[in-house]
């Protein structure tokens, strides 16, 4: 089993390579790997995308990453591999991203990337810090975890998802914003999970071990 995390230049990926290493070890998962090749990723089991920075900035570094968003959209829409998006990695899953300027995500989540707005003035956005997740849909990765686990969060943006039943989990910051997204063999988080120490390493080992 392989496990790839891409590397498109967008953050770094050191504490993300670390935790999902320490967790394939504990749950048997294989190995993992920090990758910028298109043909690594292409025979992938199970691909990671983090992110940090603008959404279009993101978008721009991974479609001119040598073939790299060609192998990445053909393992998750045509060979079915489980995929994980994290922060911006996660927001790239939209159908709109409107960050800067209008952008077109991967379309794999029927949702647009808007600015968090909370209705109480005197919280800050960014949005950073720990928060209490809220489980919206039951999920195989919620294996162990439940309401009022905490993760740690640093963004600006979040995805309103149009469909209900794709987000999986929120979070309340004077008004929700979506933490988990999902669908088929698709999951997304908003959060750092390699940042959110035992409910973080919990959810990467349930992803790793995850058979959609």
């Amino acid at each position: 089993m392989l496990t790839a995390i891409i590397d498109y230049e967008s953050g770094n990926l050191h504490s993300a390579h670390k935790a999902f290493e320490r967790m394939a070890r504990e749950v048997d998962a294989g190995d993992v790997v920090v990758t910028a090749d298109a043909d690594v990723v292409a025979k992938a089991d199970r691909i990671v995308l983090p992110g940090d920075g603008a959404f279009p900035a993101c978008m721009a570094a991974l479609k001119g990453a040598g073939g790299l968003y060609d192998a990445m959209v053909e393992a998750v829409e045509v060979k079915a591999r489980p995929f994980l998006g994290i922060c911006v990695g996660m927001q790239l899953m939209a159908s709109l991203g409107r960050e800067y300027e209008d952008t077109a995500g991967l379309g794999w989540i029927d949702g647009e990337v808007t600015k968090i707005t909370p209705t109480d003035p005197a919280l800050k956005v960014p949005h950073m810090g720990w928060n209490d997740l809220v489980l919206d849909h039951p999920h195989a990765v919620f294996e162990g975890l439940k309401t009022g686990d905490h993760c740690y969060f640093v963004h600006s943006y979040h995805m309103a998802v149009a469909q209900d039943a794709q987000r999986l989990a929120h979070v309340d910051y004077a008004g929700d914003v979506t933490a988990i997204i999902g669908r088929d063999t698709m999951l997304g988080m908003q959060f750092h999970p390699e940042k959110s120490q035992a409910t973080g390493l919990r959810l990467i080992a349930n992803f790793l071990t995850w058979k959609p």
